[in-house]
């Protein structure tokens, strides 16, 4: 079988390369091209000179270069692809609107049309569709029944994408399949996204390198999972005996403001809250240097094995402060997925609960800063 991937130096593109890889997969990624690396999160495959070139194979292309598309078709000729590439930062969509279209509305379309063009009509296609279409919920929790309400450029964007796919299935034919993926993380998943920048803020002030995070809405809820559980989902989709969208969650919902006092208890320290809207701030309450030495300690090559937290870290340190440039011209304030399609019909469950998912992010980050120390 051959996989095609956009959006394979992502976090979802490394994790569902590791997956086609072990099922045997001959996989083919598309990467744009940088003048400088952007392959950090698949190097460990690049470099593998037993996979490179004979079961990895990599492209340059861009979903805004028609021809390209075309050729990359042509000559690969996939049997799935998984169109994971898109400007995926809701708050950076309201910034580059269009661009934000043009790669994840339009983007969509032009693989489509090359896909009948060169003639595949046997491929399978998936569309990295996502929770921000439903935007400003009209019922929680939500379903691929539920209608969609967006509330950024992005979520438009992918709304386009959404339905460009159905009416492609339903107009050619196309084995064409969304996978409305609610919030997923990783310790792959991109340093401004909210979650890592929590994760990595809390080791980095834990380590005496920062002394404040700065966020925008605390209240946000949000549905999180585990990424390599819902790239797993993903290949389902395209096995499952015909074309169907679906949801993929854990039905269940956290605030920002949760994830940020798991993180920082994770490194033994609670939080306490003081102040109310922009002038709400967390700062430092009981410290349990034991439990954060038990995380810090684990690399004794590292310059920090034998940090003194009580220099560092103080109870009534602020560590927390709101920023209103974080803030969405227009919020989602709730999301929270309804699995139970995909768990009937494929078998597919989240299974890394909230804080599990949290302390596997915040161990890789505090990770990094011993290594690196930044």
């Amino acid at each position: 079988m051959k996989a095609l991937i956009t959006g394979i130096t992502g976090q979802d593109g490394s994790y569902l390369t590791e997956i086609l890889l072990e099922k045997g997969y001959e996989v083919h990624g598309i990467i744009r091209r940088s003048s400088s690396f952007n392959t950090g999160r698949i190097d460990h495959l690049y470099e593998n000179k037993a996979i490179l070139n004979k079961k990895l194979f990599l492209h340059y292309g861009d979903l805004v270069d028609t021809s390209n598309l075309n050729r990359l078709l042509e000559k690969i000729q996939p049997d799935e692809i998984y169109n994971l590439a898109a400007q995926s930062h809701v708050k950076v969509s309201f910034e580059v609107p269009d661009y934000t279209a043009q790669v994840d509305a339009l983007g969509t379309l032009r693989f489509l049309d090359a896909i009948r063009e060169v003639g595949l009509r046997k491929v399978k296609f998936y569309q990295a569709s996502t929770s921000e279409l439903f935007g400003k919920v009209q019922e929680v929790p939500q379903s691929e029944k539920t209608p969609f309400y967006p509330r950024s450029p992005y979520g438009v964007a992918k709304l386009y994408g959404y339905w460009i796919i159905v009416n492609y299935r339903e107009a050619y034919d196309l084995f064409a399949c969304n996978g409305i993926l609610f919030n997923h993380e990783s310790p792959k998943r991109g340093e401004t996204f909210v979650t890592r920048k929590i994760t990595r803020a809390a080791s980095r002030i834990t380590a005496g390198l920062q002394s404040n995070l700065s966020l925008g809405n605390l209240d946000a809820k949000r549905d999180w999972g585990f990424a390599p559980e819902y790239c797993e989902g993903m290949w389902r989709i395209l096995q499952y005996k015909k074309a169907e969208d679906f949801v993929l969650a854990t039905g269940q919902t956290n605030t920002v403001k949760q994830f940020v006092e798991l993180t920082f208890k994770h490194l033994g320290i609670d939080l306490e809250w003081k102040g109310k809207g922009v002038n709400e701030k967390g700062v430092i309450g009981k410290i349990d240097f034991d439990k954060a030495k038990s995380l810090i300690n684990f690399n004794k090559n590292s310059r920090f094995y034998k940090f003194d937290f009580t220099t560092k870290l103080k109870k009534g340190n602020t560590v927390v402060t709101i920023d209103p440039n974080y803030y969405r011209p227009t919020e989602v304030d709730l999301l929270i997925g309804d699995p139970a399609k995909a768990k009937k019909l494929l078998g597919w469950k989240a299974k890394t609960k909230f804080e599990d998912l949290v302390q596997i992010m915040i161990k890789s980050d505090m990770d990094k800063v011993l290594r690196r120390g930044y």
